[in-house]
C-alpha cells in the first residue's frame, strides 16, 4: 500500500535542480520526506483524506537554498545592548548607554548599537571615559564598521573604531555568544530571516570555538527548537587551526540539523583597499598586495586540516591569492584522478584568471560565490575603481562565473552575511542579468550564469559543499523535504521585474517554517 502524502504542492514550474527544465507537476510529501515528484497529475493512490493541497500556480516550486558563507555572528552584533537609532547627538549616545547600564549587572560592558555615522561624529574617549571609568562600553554605529569606544574597551578588546570587523573583534564575541538571554531569540530572529528568503541550509562562520555558542545550537537541536540547518566552520583568528576542536565537533555533531564542517580562513581583501594580491601591479601603485599575507602558514594548517580529513575554505579576491590557493590545494591529498579528496573552496573569486580557474576545474575546488555582490555598488563608481586599480581590460575578468561553470567547477552561493542578506531573485538579477542595482547595461555580460545554473548553485551545489547531497539540494524521491516556494515563476518573469519575486513558502523536514499564503 503507498503511503499518503501529508502535503501535496502542485505548480506549473517546477524545478528540481536534477538537470531538467523546470515542469508542470507535482510534489508529494511525507513524513518530513519527498514521496514523489513528477509531471502531470498526482497518481491518485498518494492522496489521502487527510492530504493537505496546495495549487501553487506559477509559483516556482524549487529546492531549499543553502548559503555557504555567513556570519551569525556578525549579524548578531547588530543587535547589541541598547538601540541608539534614535540618538542625534554624542551627548545623546550617553545618555542613552548610561540609562542602559544601570539596568544590567555592574560586571556587564555597556554595548549598543544602531547610531546614524552619517550624523554623528564622536571624537576619543574622554567622554565615554568620563561617564564610565573602568567599564568598557563598546557602541556600534549602524552597519557594525566602526564604533565608539572608552579606553577601558580599548584595552580589554584590542580594536579600535578604525578596525571595526569581526577578525578585530573577535575578543568581544565571548561577552554575548554564550549569553543564553541575548543569543537566543537572535538565532531565532535569525532563522526566521533566513527561512523568509527560501533559505533551509546554511555555513556558518565562526571564530576559534564559537565561544560557547555551540553548546547553546546543541540545546536547541536536542529540543528540535531549529528550522535551520547549521553546518559550521572554525576560523583561527585567536590561533592556529584548532585540530582538536574540530575532532570534538565531528564527534558531538552528527544529527540532522547541527554538524562541523571545518575550517575557513581570509587570504588577500579588497582590491578597492589595494589589499587583493594580484598576479600584475596595480595601475595605481606600485604593488601586487598592499598587505602582508602569510601563505606559509596559511599551506601549513591548511595540510594539517586536510591530513585529518576535514575541509578548508580560504577566502581570496585577487587573481594572484586564487592562483596562490590552487598552489596549496595541489599539495593536498587527491585521488586517482588527481581530484581533492575532501571538499576545499575557495570563497568570493572577484577577480580571477581564467586559466587558474580551469585549474579549479580539473582539482575539484568548489567555488563559493556570491551572486549579490553587485547588489552594493553602482555602476559609474564601480567601473571607475576597476578603471584606476587594474583597468578594464583585465576587469574583464571580474566575477566570471561563467567560466567557472564552463571549466567544471562546482558552484555553490554564499553571501557573507550581514554584508548581504540572502535574496535569490535579486542575486539572478545581478549574476545572470549582469546588473548593477540602478539597471542600464549589464557588466561583462560574457561571464554571466543561466537562471537554472545559478539556481543549480543555490541548491544542488549547497547541499554538496555541505556533504548533504544525498539528503538535501534537489528534489527526488526519498530526500528530505526542504523545500522553497517562490511569489511567481523564476523562469519567466522578465529580469527588469525579477527582483519583485519573495518567498511565499519554507519547509524543512515537511514542515512549513515560512508562509505567506
Amino acid at each position: 500500500m503507498n503511503q499518503h502524502a501529508d502535503i501535496l504542492l502542485r505548480s506549473d514550474s517546477i524545478f528540481t535542480a536534477s538537470g531538467q527544465p523546470a515542469f508542470s507537476g507535482y510534489v508529494a510529501i511525507g513524513s518530513g520526506r519527498i514521496l514523489a515528484v513528477g509531471p502531470g497529475k498526482c497518481p491518485d493512490s498518494l492522496i489521502g483524506s487527510d492530504t493537505k493541497i496546495y495549487d501553487l500556480g506559477g509559483r516556482t516550486i524549487s529546492p531549499g537554498f543553502s548559503d555557504v558563507h555567513c556570519f551569525f555572528t556578525g549579524y548578531s552584533v547588530g543587535y547589541l545592548g541598547v538601540d541608539l537609532s534614535g540618538a542625534s547627538s554624542c551627548d545623546e549616545l550617553v545618555q542613552s548607554a548610561l540609562n542602559y547600564a544601570r539596568g544590567i549587572p555592574a560586571d556587564k560592558p555597556v554595548l549598543g548599537h544602531g547610531w546614524d555615522g552619517e550624523q554623528v561624529h564622536p571624537q576619543g574617549t574622554s567622554a565615554l571615559d568620563e561617564a564610565f571609568g573602568s567599564r568598557p562600553v563598546v557602541l556600534f554605529a549602524a552597519g557594525c564598521e566602526t564604533c565608539w569606544m572608552n579606553q577601558a574597551a580599548l584595552d580589554k578588546y584590542q580594536f579600535s573604531p578604525d578596525t571595526c570587523y569581526p577578525e578585530a573583534y573577535f575578543r568581544l564575541m565571548p561577552e554575548f555568544l554564550s549569553d543564553r538571554d541575548f543569543i537566543v531569540p537572535q538565532f531565532r530572529r535569525y532563522m526566521a530571516m533566513m527561512n523568509s528568503k527560501g533559505v533551509t541550509s546554511v555555513k556558518e562562520m565562526g571564530f576559534d570555538r564559537f565561544y560557547g555558542f555551540t553548546d547553546i545550537l546543541a540545546e536547541l537541536e536536542e529540543k528540535e527548537e531549529l528550522t535551520l540547518r547549521v553546518n559550521f566552520m572554525s576560523q583561527p583568528v585567536g590561533a592556529g587551526a584548532d585540530l582538536e576542536y574540530g575532532r570534538a565537533m565531528k564527534e558531538k555533531f552528527k544529527g540532522d540539523f547541527v554538524r562541523f564542517s571545518g575550517y575557513n580562513q581570509m587570504t588577500d581583501g579588497s582590491i578597492s583597499q589595494l589589499c587583493g594580491d594580484l598576479k600584475q601591479p596595480y595601475l595605481c601603485a606600485d604593488t601586487t598586495c598592499a598587505q602582508e599575507i602569510n601563505w606559509e602558514k596559511l599551506a601549513a594548517e591548511t595540510r594539517a586540516v586536510d591530513a585529518e580529513g576535514f575541509r578548508f575554505s580560504l577566502h581570496a579576491q585577487g587573481d594572484a591569492a586564487i592562483s596562490k590557493v590552487l598552489d596549496i590545494y595541489e599539495t593536498c591529498r587527491r585521488d586517482e584522478n588527481g581530484r581533492l579528496v575532501n571538499r576545499h573552496s575557495i570563497t568570493d573569486l572577484e577577480f580571477s584568471d581564467p586559466v587558474d580557474l580551469e585549474r579549479m576545474g580539473k582539482l575539484g575546488a568548489i567555488a563559493e560565490i556570491y551572486p549579490q555582490i553587485q547588489s552594493i555598488a553602482e555602476r559609474t563608481g564601480k567601473l571607475a575603481m576597476i578603471q584606476e586599480k587594474i583597468g578594464l581590460e583585465r576587469g574583464r575578468y571580474y566575477w566570471n562565473r561563467r567560466k567557472m561553470a564552463d571549466s567544471g567547477v562546482l558552484l555553490s552561493c554564499g553571501t557573507d552575511l550581514p554584508l548581504l542578506i540572502d535574496d535569490i531573485p535579486q542575486s539572478i538579477y545581478h549574476a545572470v542579468g549582469g546588473y548593477f542595482p540602478e539597471g542600464g547595461e549589464p557588466f561583462n555580460p560574457q561571464n554571466m550564469l543561466t537562471r537554472e545554473e545559478l539556481l543549480t548553485a543555490w541548491t544542488r551545489g549547497g547541499a554538496y559543499d555541505l556533504y548533504r547531497e544525498d539528503e538535501l539540494g534537489t528534489l527526488e524521491a526519498g530526500k528530505k523535504a526542504d523545500i522553497a516556494v517562490l511569489s511567481g515563476d523564476i523562469f519567466t518573469v522578465p529580469m527588469e521585474q525579477i527582483r519583485s519575486l519573495t518567498v511565499d513558502m519554507t519547509f524543512v523536514d515537511g514542515k512549513v517554517v515560512h508562509s505567506t499564503l
